[in-house]
This record gives structure tokens, sequence and C-alpha cells, in this order.
């Protein structure tokens, strides 16, 4: 056993919540798994005032420009403290003692990146949990949030990995910075968005698109998807669009038609989409090789019978992992994924043709999260 060491991990956990701007977490309730979930405000940097003058672009400027001089500053105070030290080590100094004769620790000095977080008014925070009977502690707070600048999303913290939809990941707000920052290129554009999960980047897409259909598996996560659309409902009243939450398992041929099911499709939305849809997406769906071949062959499947040609946004994380069977730091769900990409482009059926373009992530940001250069 021990020439075959197996390494495995219970939970996984998203960051993305830890950022939110001076709100705290809620724990709303618990799902019908167990699992606790979190009510997590997040700050949308524009308003529908800004958004039509522009002044959102200057504000991100000049607040870049701003951090620019703050980190020159502290370089400069850090090259002087580490001079200093070495002017210490060089007369031969071994350490600094107090007055008692105890070790005097030299502390290193503060980080330019500590100093970004307060500049992006992020704060750490940490959950609040309600206690039976207190569900309206916060009601004001709720209250005050309903503005047209903050999205509103339950969650859940850390999963196993076949529930890791019930999280926030940052792929999506790389996403739905697109989507606003290409806001009149969606305006009244059908779109179909694959492993929607908590629905943040399909609410997003809500606030300029005609209609959403925002589809996953699961109906634990398909009920906290269509909570947090109605969670969020003022945003989509300024622009008129509207979501449908939907079943869609990639590992089956079909659509859920079963007048039972709680998620099921109509024939008539069936016809909607396949006649209307012009843009599909999806966000940090390729995780699991067996899932990326299923969303692949879902998202083949679904082209093929559209009316018209559409345009497909897949945004993900590259995630670096340690390997033992390569020994070396690798990204293999992400060498998949581009492998599989890349077959999909290279098809020659005689009926669907497919042309891959990459977006640098260079546009600007809407939304209070951390765009890391893995996105």
């Amino acid at each position: 056993e021990m020439d075959n060491p197996t390494f495995r991990s219970d939970t996984v956990l998203s960051d993305v919540h830890l950022h939110c701007p001076s709100k705290r977490h809620l724990m709303v309730r618990l799902n019908a798994v167990g699992q606790p979930v979190f009510l997590s405000y997040f700050k949308l940097l524009w308003s529908t005032e800004d958004l039509a003058s522009g002044k959102h672009v200057r504000e991100i400027t000049t607040r870049r420009e701003h951090q620019c001089r703050t980190e020159d500053e502290l370089c400069d105070k850090d090259r002087s403290a580490i001079k200093k030290e070495e002017e210490l080590n060089n007369k031969g100094v071994e350490a600094l003692l107090d007055d008692d004769g105890d070790l005097e620790v030299v502390r290193r000095p503060r980080s330019a990146s500590d100093f970004q977080a307060e500049d992006l008014l992020r704060d750490i925070v940490c959950p609040v949990i309600l206690m039976k009977g207190k569900e309206d502690a916060f009601e004001d707070e709720e209250q005050e949030c309903s503005c047209s600048d903050v999205v509103k999303i339950e969650h859940t913290m850390a999963t196993p990995l076949e529930d890791v939809g019930k999280q926030v990941w940052r792929a999506a707000f790389l996403l739905a910075d697109y989507i606003l920052f290409k806001r009149d290129m969606f305006r009244c554009c059908s779109v179909l968005e694959l492993g929607g999960g908590t629905g943040i980047t399909s609410i997003i897409m809500g606030t300029v698109a005609r209609r959403v259909y925002c589809t996953d598996v699961g109906e634990d996560l398909l009920a906290m998807c269509e909570q947090n659309v109605a969670l969020n409902k003022h945003l989509m009243e300024l622009g008129g669009g509207e979501i449908k939450v939907k079943e869609l398992d990639w590992m089956k041929d079909e659509f859920c038609t079963d007048p039972e099911a709680p998620y099921g499709w109509s024939e008539e939305e069936i016809a909607d989409l396949l006649d209307h849809c012009s843009v599909i997406m999806a966000a940090d769906v390729f995780y699991d090789d067996d899932l990326t071949d299923a969303l692949f062959r879902t998202l083949y499947r679904i082209t093929h019978n559209l009316r018209n040609s559409c345009t497909v946004y897949l945004a993900l994380e590259k995630r670096l992992n340690f390997t033992l069977r390569h020994m070396d730091v690798t990204c293999e769900a992400y060498s998949h994924f581009r492998s599989t990409l890349n077959d999909l482009e290279n098809l020659q059926d005689g009926k669907m043709k497919y042309t891959v373009e990459p977006i640098k992530p260079d546009f600007c940001q809407f939304l209070v999260y951390e765009r890391i250069e893995q996105l």
C-alpha cells in the first residue's frame, strides 16, 4: 500500500465570497442535504447612470493610477528597510536582543498587496450564523442592498466535488465582466447557459438579454439558482430580461420533458430555444474529464439543432496541481479541455463548422473580485 499512496480531499472551497465589500455572510437556511446556505453581497462597480455616461471607466482608471503610486511608495520603503538590514548583516551583527536578552525579531515590511486590498475596499469577513428565530435579524440590511449596484447570491461554502455548482467561482465573474463590457452586443439576445450553478452569470446576462435559459442538474441546486434569480429581479427589471431555470443533464441526449419534473422543459420552450438562441455560455465547468466530454457532446447536439449560427463563450480558471503521475505541477483538466476544444474545431462532418478565438481578459472589471492571471 505504501507503494501506491492515494491522496483524497473530501471538500472543495471557493474563496470568492471572502472578498465581499463590507458585508457579513448570513446563513439563511440548510438545504435539502443539510449544507448551510449563506447569503453574500457582491458589489457592482457601476450604476445605471454611470454606465450610460462612461463614468465607471474613469473611476476605475483613477483608482488603478492611485494604486500604482501607492505601490511605488511601498517599494521605496521596502527597499530602504532591506538596505538597512543588509547593512546590519555586513557589520557582523549576529542577533538583535532586547533589554532582557531575548531575541528581537525584525518584522518584514508590509507588502503592497495588503494596501491594494484596502484600496479595493475588500474586507475579509467571517460568517454570521443566525440562531433559530432570528431570521429577520438583518432585514434592514437586506433592504438597503436592493439597489442596482449589488448582486445577492445564496451559496454554500465548502462542498464535495459533486456539489461545486453550489459555490461561486471566479470564472463566472470574469464572464459576467465581459457581458457588462459588451452589453450592447448581448442586448435582446436569447441565451443558454450550461452549468449555471448559483446563476450569477445568467443574472448579469439577464440585465441585457431578452431571455436566458439557465441550466444545470439537481433539484436542490436548481432551487438555489431560482431563489437567486428572485433575489435579483430588481436588476433584470432595468433591462426587461427574463431568466428561466431549467434542468439540462449533459449525460443525457434529450431535454427533460417530464411534466412532473419541477424544472423540466415544455415543447414551446425547446422550440423557442432552438429557434432564437444566438449565445451559449459556460463558466468554470471544466474540472472533470468525463464531464468535459459530456459538455462538448451536449454543445454539439444543441448547436447542430439551432436554426441560426451562435457564439459560445467559455470561461475558466487554470487550476495547477501537483500529480504523482507526472511528479510535477500540471493542469490536467485544462489540458483535456484544450484537447477537446481542438477536436471540435477540427471536426469535419459536412454539417457544422466551429471557429475558436481567444479573448484577452484585459477588459474593464465591473464586479469586486480578484482577477488572477490563471483566469
